[in-house]
């Protein structure tokens, strides 16, 4: 069996998808129930970065173990995103949501109660593997319970949920710093996502809805294996960048590509024999646009999840700015995902494609203007005069964001689509670990040649802007692409596979 064939017993499965779809009058609310639950997810991933000193003088943490309260979480959210993705397929999207909620919840509270640095790290990694459980359902259930255009503005809240999580976490931990000051007012970072959470557990038993039972019970469990040895080992030295993982540990970036080399093998291997593998490879082969959906997120979120620390760093520690001042500094960029991500749900059926390419291009815009004006203006004058070139990358962020995620995830069979969200939002993560790492750690080099501020945080912009640009490079090539197959693609997915001059273009 070849990569472009059909997935076994599967021949016109969209079709027969949505000829059986009945909507559910509870579609909107549930979607609702798993945006907050996603919101709290990703928040936690920046939230904590600018209560880092306070935790680090509370608990009289060194730097090191500080900082796995950080990449701890990240690197068990990454690990588990395809493996739950398929359980969710395999299962009910529903059971692993809902459990996957409540673990995220007891987490944060035991995060809020640790009394020393250890048994907080220990509780962000439970944490960050509840959220990498939870995270692929999102967007599975959208599929599920979504089609059509209404497909494309759930997905278009999706997005600014994503974009505007991420962009508002030091906000967000400015904001609960100053209100709950004292001695332990970090621990409310974590607190506050006990009541949300319960509540959203509680909605979530009433609204969403369960997965079809199809009889797909079966994970490959030695796939599972080699596919979080792989990730863990990309991950690891850029979870220890701060203490010399990169320099240090740089060959097991080549372990784990060739451990992930095996897990592709092993999945080709059971498509061949008729099994049900953890990632079925014709997803990036057969699924018109997953490839390159995937390809263009993971570009990105290594610039656009970076940016935010060094805007943490250079604000608070090159401006002296609270870390309310701080947050409020870079909230144009969030306020602009907020109103784009949701238009542009609406709009990815029409214009599909192009609105990433736009998206990115006001992103670029947007943050090659502010490095020009932090180059030179004064600097306690620029971070404000900056804010409208904020909002314009923020709007081309909720253009990027969530069309990309709408056309990559369109023409997935609804069967796989835990597992394809999850290995989206893989990519994603590990593109925000390399930001995460590699942009704060340009900003530190260029700043301890010189202690000049402001070439520091106007470098790692530009680093940044590399990183988009090349996003940019892809998504162009993949509308030019898109004008001249789009009537191919307008067909189910499962004709288009066997289109062999369509499987050929893709």
């Amino acid at each position: 069996m070849t990569a472009s064939a059909p997935p076994p017993g599967d021949r016109g499965q969209g079709a027969q998808e949505d000829a059986g779809y009945q909507p559910d009058p509870r579609r909107w609310r549930a979607l609702w129930v798993t945006l907050v639950a996603g919101f709290m997810t990703l928040l936690d991933v920046t939230i904590v970065a600018v209560a880092l000193p306070t935790i680090q003088r509370d608990l009289h943490a060194s730097p090191a173990q500080v900082q796995w309260v950080v990449s701890g979480y990240a690197l068990t959210f990454a690990l588990a995103l395809v493996t739950a993705g398929r359980l969710g397929d395999a299962l009910d999207r529903r059971l692993i949501f809902l459990l996957a909620l409540s673990g995220f919840v007891l987490f944060s509270a035991a995060c809020g109660a640790a009394p020393d640095i250890t048994l907080l790290v220990v509780a962000r990694l439970a944490q960050g593997l509840a959220a990498g459980f939870m995270a692929p359902q999102n967007s599975a259930l959208i599929q599920q319970m979504f089609r059509g255009a209404e497909r494309g503005r759930a997905f278009g809240f999706f997005g600014s949920t994503v974009g505007i999580s991420s962009a508002a976490g030091p906000l967000t931990g400015g904001a609960i710093l100053a209100l709950a000051s004292g001695p332990d007012g970090w621990r409310w970072i974590f607190y506050v996502n006990v009541p949300i959470g319960v509540l959203a557990v509680l909605l979530g038993r009433r609204l969403l809805p369960r997965t079809p039972a199809t009889g797909r019970g079966e994970v490959d469990v030695p796939g599972v294996l080699l596919l979080g040895v792989g990730v863990l080992a990309l991950m690891w030295p850029l979870v220890q960048a701060d203490t010399g993982g990169i320099t240090g540990l740089w060959w097991l970036f080549l372990a784990g590509a060739a451990v992930l080399g095996l897990f592709v093998v092993r999945q080709r291997r059971l498509v061949a024999r008729g099994g049900q593998p953890l990632l079925d490879p014709r997803l990036f082969t057969t699924v018109r646009g997953y490839a390159v959906g995937a390809g263009v997120g993971t570009l990105y979120f290594i610039g656009f999840s970076g940016v935010w620390l060094v805007f943490a760093l250079f604000y608070q520690h090159g401006l002296g700015f609270s870390p309310l001042r701080s947050g409020l500094a870079v909230t144009p960029f969030a306020l602009g995902t907020a109103c784009a991500a949701v238009v542009a749900g609406r709009m990815v059926e029409r214009f599909g494609r192009l609105l990433t390419v736009a998206g990115l291009v006001g992103v670029i815009a947007g943050l090659g203007g502010t490095a020009l004006l932090l180059l030179f203006l004064p600097l306690g004058t620029a971070p404000w005069v900056a804010a409208p070139l904020l909002f314009l990358g923020g709007v081309g962020g909720g253009f990027v964001v969530s069309p990309n995620i709408t056309m990559t995830l369109r023409d997935v069979p609804v069967r796989m689509a835990g597992a394809a969200g999850g290995a989206l939002q893989t990519g994603q993560r590990l593109g925000a670990a390399v930001g995460t790492a590699a942009l704060p750690g340009l900003f530190y080099l260029v700043l301890g040649r010189g202690d000049d501020y402001r070439t520091a945080v106007v470098t790692a912009l530009v680093a940044a802007l590399i990183g988009m640009a090349a996003s940019l490079a892809l998504a162009a090539f993949d509308w030019r692409r898109d004008r001249r197959t789009r009537p191919a693609h307008r067909r189910c997915p499962d004709e288009v596979a066997n289109d062999p001059v369509h499987s050929r273009q893709t």
